[in-house]
């Protein structure tokens, strides 16, 4: 069945929207429909968390609560949900949520301008977990910036609310809610409004119907970094077709030699299972973006968008990953070391999807990646360095080593790993090695880094794996 609406839920109640305009954001619907002005608009990009909103979703009969930048998600994206905004954390009778409460007792807002977003992110981790730690309340509010209060008192509500009682005014209506929910039948949705399209398919037949009948259509999963040609450069996006509501995308499969991911796997779902393999996949993952920003993004959507600072490009071209590509008549497997042609181009057609990424599992080898940038969280790279040695008694028998951020595309630094193979483990071996990487990059300068500096840090990170690997111990800076 085929709608044209978006129904979701607000207030307790149903809300339906009928024909809405797909490019508009769901910030701009809160605050002109909905005549809401507590969250705010910052930055347009995903980067401030001034937009923070929660939307509940169903997952397993039970509600997760998901922070995100409504800046840049699109209205559709509601669709299914629960849309949490600063003003429903009030009670009824005018009594302030937990959360709400401990920022004033702890003084944790003097402009003002930032805290709703601090709320709701605060709200969603209060929401989702029973204790609470520094770990967890830090990368909580990671993409949440405050120009006034230095963060202390902010981090100081945020740990006082492990001690308080989760039974709020959500819990007690969670069946109500639920039930409500599942009343909203899932459906493809197509939306024409003003000569824009928007088509999300539930299953990847449908998608193959649609990408078969058109061609002139983008494709949005996160939408984080699509939705800024709304957002930034002030155009229109004529033809969406989202991927995020086509479960067969969704999946994480583990076996003894790789690891398979679906395209629309959201970031914070798949770094779950990526600790438990690669740790070091795992802290990039952390700092890749806000918890906002990795409840939406995809690791198909990271790899489509071909960015050259993309940090989990690196990674994949160190660890051999693969691409699985599906058209509507045909699949194919690309390597990703020969996936990327130029800056954000690639091998795949227009009238292609990515269906699922496969990771091999080098279980004896030893694999770091590195992340370098201006601010240490949710922050674009300067450099990212991948490193997947196969060490067998002190000689490295096999090597792949590839960086972000230094060319058009990610990568592999092949003159170097030839210098490195079937060498002794050794100092000299990688003061030797790391001028080989003269050969292999060519760094531009930009505001995040001179080229000068890209080059040396490069060359920093190599001899930085040598030292944890030659010493068993991580040298990091926290």
């Amino acid at each position: 069945m085929i709608s044209s609406s978006v129904k979701f839920l607000l207030n307790d109640k149903l809300i339906v929207i009928n024909n809405p305009d797909p490019n508009q954001t769901i910030l701009n619907y809160i605050r002109t429909e909905l005549k809401k002005t507590g969250t705010k608009e910052g930055c347009s990009e995903g980067g401030c968390g001034a937009c923070t909103i929660v939307l509940g979703e169903l997952v397993d009969n039970k509600i997760i609560y998901k922070a995100i930048n409504s800046c840049i998600s699109f209205v559709p994206s509601l669709n299914g949900k629960q849309l949490l905004i600063v003003e429903d954390l009030v009670s009824k009778d005018g009594k302030l949520h937990p959360v709400q409460d401990a920022m004033v007792k702890f003084h944790g807002s003097q402009c003002g301008f930032c805290t709703p977003g601090f709320v709701m992110a605060l709200f969603s981790m209060f929401k989702n977990n029973k204790n609470l730690n520094n770990e967890l309340i830090t990368d909580s509010i990671s993409g949440n910036l405050c120009r006034c209060t230095g963060y202390r008192p902010i981090l100081d509500a945020a740990k006082s609310l492990d001690k308080k009682n989760r039974n709020d005014q959500f819990s007690k209506n969670n069946n109500k809610v639920i039930q409500l929910l599942k009343k909203i039948k899932p459906k493809n949705i197509y939306i024409k409004k003003d000569d824009k399209i928007y088509f999300s398919p539930k299953n990847i037949k449908d998608l193959k119907n649609i990408i078969k009948k058109y061609s002139n259509f983008s494709f949005l999963a996160g939408g984080t970094d699509l939705s800024l040609k709304v957002t930034k450069e002030r155009k229109e996006i004529p033809f969406i077709i989202d991927l995020k509501e086509i479960k067969e995308l969704d999946f994480i499969k583990v076996n003894k030699n790789y690891l398979e991911v679906g395209a629309s796997t959201p970031l914070i779902k798949f770094e779950k299972e990526i600790k438990k393999h690669y740790p070091d996949f795992y802290l990039v993952l952390k700092r890749y973006g806000s918890v906002q920003i990795r409840n939406v993004g995809t690791i198909g959507g990271n790899i489509a968008t071909a960015s050259p600072i993309g940090d989990t490009l690196p990674i994949l071209l160190s660890l051999n990953a693969e691409i699985l590509i599906e058209s509507f008549n045909q699949r194919k497997v690309i390597p990703i070391n020969n996936f990327f042609l130029d800056y954000r181009k690639t091998k795949l057609k227009k009238n292609e999807f990515i269906h699922s990424i496969k990771i091999p599992l080098f279980k004896k080898n030893i694999f770091k990646a590195f992340k370098i940038s201006k601010r240490f969280d949710d922050d674009i790279s300067s450099v990212c360095g991948s490193f997947n040695f196969e060490i067998d008694k002190n000689k490295i028998k096999e090597v792949f080593i590839a960086f972000g951020g230094m060319a058009a595309v990610p990568k592999r630094a092949k003159a170097c790993e030839k210098i490195l193979k079937n060498k002794p483990l050794n100092l000299s071996t990688f003061n030797q090695a790391k001028n080989y990487l003269d050969k292999d990059l060519s760094p531009i300068g930009d505001m995040r880094a001179s080229k000068e500096y890209r080059l040396e840090i490069a060359k920093n990170l190599l001899m930085k794996c040598f030292v944890e690997i030659h010493s068993n111990k991580l040298t990091r800076v926290n």
